[in-house]
């Protein structure tokens, strides 16, 4: 196991469901603070010692503090000395991630280590490239990502996660902090496809969330899968990606969670389009951020641009927003001529 000579100051931008996950798993070992914007919430939080809105049923840690005091939770990092090796965490869905970048923009920020997954949608940019436009290229960022719910990462079940940086300098101190306990934390150079595997997984868990609320069985399920893992693996290396990263945590590891597991926000929006649902009424039942939403068209319209074959992606996409049932999407895909699609 590695060493961690003595805690680290970090602050946990976001406290949705996986901020809170992940500040409640660094508090036993480090010195966390975790932030929210809603103040309600945040008082809420620390008088229960619980997020009861977003993660309820798992208590904070004694030493984990929170705020609504956006200033004190950089100070908290900023302050700390270069030895100390501080770290920030963005715990933001996508689409929030610019607007906080431009909350830290000029600040003499650590670093910025993110836990969203997605494209932004309007731009079809990667998160790395959303910062790049926002901070330049002068502060060290990083993905950290994998299959992990973030109810099992609060009770401290195992799990794996990959962090993904060009700073050899930030994937090990991330890796410092975070590996331990059951977390364990591999290092990749692979920022893209660490990006868009996590991003599009989210889009195939919609598929065969329709797939088996349709009763069409464990097969059909193992087939869009095994062949969603293509379309991500074909997207990824068009973008510049190492192949070999969709084999791993943040491609095939993540794919398989999100598509399987009953705790997958993306596969419980497919289920509920088999029963015929809205989309909108869908959004509000879960009452969280469901990526793959947002994430379907986003693809759907980069993959047209670049001219990369995705039938999952677009046939998820015309459920989502061209008023496709479900029933209708899977007998596209059936239709299709393999002979026309690549292995």
């Amino acid at each position: 196991m590695l060493e961690q000579k003595k805690p680290t100051k970090i602050t946990v931008l976001g406290a949705g469901a996986w901020g809170t996950a992940v500040a409640i798993a660094l508090a036993s070992r480090h010195d966390v603070l975790l932030w929210g914007r809603n103040p309600a919430q945040m008082a809420e939080t620390e008088a229960a010692r619980e997020n009861l809105h977003y993660l309820p049923g798992h208590p904070l840690p004694g030493a984990l503090r929170v705020s609504a005091d956006f200033e004190q939770a950089l100070a908290h990092v900023i302050d700390a000395g270069v030895d100390d090796a501080p770290l920030l965490i963005l715990a933001c869905p996508v689409a929030g991630l610019r607007p906080l970048l431009g909350q830290l923009k000029g600040r003499k920020i650590p670093n910025a280590v993110w836990l969203c997954k997605g494209f932004e949608a309007g731009t079809s940019l990667l998160p790395h490239q959303v910062a790049a436009e926002v901070l330049g290229n002068d502060i060290p960022v990083a993905a950290l990502s994998g299959p992990s719910f973030a109810q099992e990462v609060a009770r401290a079940l195992p799990c794996a996660l990959s962090v993904a940086s060009t700073s050899e300098q930030l994937r090990e101190r991330v890796v410092a902090a975070a590996h331990g306990n059951n977390m364990r934390v591999y290092s990749c150079d692979d920022m893209i496809g660490v990006e868009v595997g996590g991003a599009v997984k989210n889009v195939m868990a919609i598929a065969t969330g329709a797939s088996d609320g349709l009763g069409l069985g464990l097969n059909a399920r193992a087939a869009l899968v095994t062949r969603g893992l293509a379309e991500i693996t074909r997207l990824g290396v068009h973008l510049g990606a190492q192949a070999h990263t969709f084999m791993g945590l943040t491609g095939m590891g993540d794919l398989i969670l999100t598509c399987t597991g009953d705790l997958s926000r993306n596969r419980r929006v497919g289920l509920a389009l088999a029963q015929g649902k809205q989309l909108d009424a869908i959004v509000a039942e879960l009452g969280h951020v469901a990526e793959g939403v947002p994430c379907a068209k986003s693809v759907r319209e980069l993959a047209r641009r670049l001219g990369v074959d995705m039938p999952i992606t677009e046939a998820v996409a015309a459920v989502l927003f061209d008023g496709v049932p479900a029933t209708e999407m899977a007998q596209r895909l059936l239709a299709r001529d393999p002979r026309d699609e690549l292995a």
